[in-house]
């Protein structure tokens, strides 16, 4: 663009708007940019505003993954129109009361002041704000004062995580009649629409083939984008079954694994045995991410870890036992409680190591050093799935990587492989009626809270918990291992500071060790029900005669003494020397030599 561009407001774009993307590339192209410059816009970011720019658009819509950095594009759109006359007042509308302060404290960094108090009785903001924040709650509860506000002044509007304006029939006729007449309104979003069919205010619908009227987004830039751009972290899923007991409602006890097929009641009340703050599994998980979080300290000494509840009682009986694992009090963060935005922001800004909160940190809520996470809740759908894995993405340096520990539920699982999917969201057929099962099915997937009221008669009695596989990059790894063993602990150590192929690499170099451990103890309880017959001396002669050929082989080939070979076995195998080791050792020694063997010849 050699003279700059014209939107629909007949003001011309300056050069350096259109020319900004080439000037301030992001850390996904190092050689523009020193990695985390600060003030500078990521590649996205500039790419996304040139084409916002561009385009003049009254209404505009950009997904971009969590993490990614969308309230540092809407600002910048702000700042430039504001500095081109387009508009004199901003609006930010945010899901939570905690979000509008971070709204405003992001705005005064780049010069735009807005009041994160402002209040529906106050009727107009203080004319030292350039505008204001508020909820789509507060915007519902009186939408003609915000309308009154809108048409007082050129605004623009920005709907962050703007899918919540159809959380209710009321949020999304508030925010349109709010809204209506603003001079722009830019809609933001980080995670897969809606499931339901619910429409959502100033988002232009498109009808594909099929007759499916779906979202169309005017930028988009999803998570499997941003990871090669090195906007975001990779993502460990640790998963972890085990055998969980219940008694039912109708006093059957029943037994049942964690991630093994079940029918869907059956699955619900598995997983809400694996979160009961009594039972073993969620103690043995805690246990385990603190052990990884401690990893991950080793290389980002200030990483923080965040436990997802599934409410107010179980997030405060997770806290005191990660007290009594760590010997630190956690920071609990409850909706109800008057201060917990000041905790959040307390937690963001110290270096200590757990936080544990009910839903205040599903969403939008900042907190850079979460890089360890807990998802101790029975919710299941793709939003808040995506959202709560969102808390822990967000890029500071190269290397960082997340882990987050899951129940092996089979949902889960999958929403952790295909977390880079994108999903537009749809409205059914025009005059298409809902299908009865299809209601049922939105029904299940909205957020659950599940309580003792819910489910009455029913009782956790027994969860033991497993390590089942690391979810990377789509792939799985790991054959399964119990709690403490040494299978588990090799997952655990993974360095917390790696470059993603360099994960991948170590992940399966720790799948193939544990894959020859397991064939190792495979063969030995074959030889062992082989020799059942034998008197154990017997058998032992047999293996030491076998250990005393291979050895000398190996000796040979490596030009290495027998007694340094014999050595470095006892050193990886432990035991004594061979005439004192069991059966066991020295089968133990065996399998070591021919692995030696295979990987060697």
């Amino acid at each position: 663009m050699s003279g700059g561009s014209t939107g629909p407001d007949n003001f011309s774009y300056p050069q350096q708007a259109s020319s900004f993307a080439a000037e301030q590339l992001s850390p996904a192209f190092p050689a523009r940019a020193a990695w985390g410059t600060a003030g500078h816009l990521r590649a996205w970011q500039a790419e996304a505003l040139e084409k916002y720019l561009g385009s003049g658009a009254r209404d505009f819509l950009a997904v971009a993954t969590p993490g990614a950095g969308k309230t540092t594009f809407a600002l910048r759109v702000a700042v430039e129109l504001m500095g081109a006359g387009i508009i004199k007042k901003l609006t930010v509308v945010c899901p939570t009361e905690h979000l509008k302060g971070q709204w405003a404290e992001a705005a005064a960094r780049v010069g735009i002041h807005i009041d994160p108090a402002f209040r529906n009785s106050q009727g107009r903001a203080g004319s030292h704000f350039d505008g204001v924040a508020v909820t789509y709650a507060q915007v519902a509860a009186n939408p003609a004062v915000h309308a009154m506000r809108t048409n007082a002044h050129s605004t623009l509007v920005i709907f962050d995580e703007i899918h919540h304006a159809g959380d209710s029939l009321s949020w999304g006729d508030g925010v349109e009649q709010a809204f209506s007449s603003a001079t722009r309104r830019l809609s933001l979003t980080g995670t897969p629409f809606r499931s339901d069919s619910a429409r959502i205010p100033f988002v232009t619908y498109a009808e594909d083939e099929d007759g499916i009227r779906r979202s169309r987004a005017d930028y988009a830039y999803g998570y499997a984008q941003a990871l090669a751009d090195g906007v975001v972290r990779p993502v460990l899923f640790m998963s972890y079954s085990g055998s969980m007991h219940w008694r039912t409602r109708a006093g059957d006890e029943i037994v049942a694994r964690l991630g093994e097929p079940l029918t869907k009641d059956m699955m619900k009340q598995a997983w809400r045995t694996a979160l009961d703050p009594k039972g073993q599994w969620i103690q043995a998980v805690l246990a385990a991410a603190d052990q990884r979080l401690s990893e991950v300290r080793r290389s980002v000494d200030d990483a923080g870890g965040l436990v997802i509840a599934t409410d107010q009682n179980s997030a405060r009986a997770y806290a005191r036992q990660l007290r009594l694992i760590t010997g630190e009090a956690p920071t609990v963060v409850i909706s109800d409680d008057a201060g917990a935005s000041e905790k959040i922001d307390e937690f963001r800004a110290g270096t200590s190591r757990w936080m544990v909160a009910v839903r205040m940190v599903s969403e939008g809520v900042d907190v850079p050093r979460l890089a360890v996470g807990v998802y101790a809740t029975n919710a299941s759908t793709p939003l808040f799935f995506a959202q709560a894995v969102g808390r822990f993405v967000r890029a500071r340096k190269r290397g960082e990587t997340a882990s987050i520990f899951i129940p092996s539920v089979v949902d889960l699982l999958e929403l952790a492989e295909h977390m880079e999917v994108e999903r537009d969201h749809a409205l059914k057929k025009m005059g298409e009626e809902i299908p009865d099962d299809e209601i049922a099915l939105r029904e299940a997937n909205r957020e659950e809270h599940a309580s003792d009221d819910l489910l009455p008669g029913f009782e956790a009695l027994n969860a033991e918990a497993e390590f089942d596989r690391v979810l990377f990059d789509g792939a799985s790894f790991g054959t399964g291992a119990d709690v403490g063993s040494v299978e588990e602990q090799e997952y655990l150590g993974i360095p917390g500071l790696l470059e993603p192929e360099q994960v991948t690499t170590l992940l399966r170099a720790r799948q193939e060790q544990q894959t020859k451990a397991q064939r190792r103890q495979s063969q030995a309880q074959k030889l062992r029900e082989g020799n059942a017959g034998l008197p154990l001396h017997r058998v032992r002669a047999q293996r030491r005669k076998e250990l005393s050929n291979l050895v000398s082989t190996w000796a040979r080939r490596s030009n290495t003494s027998h007694a340094i070979v014999h050595a470095e076995l006892r050193r990886r195998c432990g035991g004594p020397e061979v005439a004192q080791a069991s059966t066991e050792q020295i089968e133990a020694r065996i399998n070591l030599l021919r692995d030696w063997f295979i990987g060697k010849l």
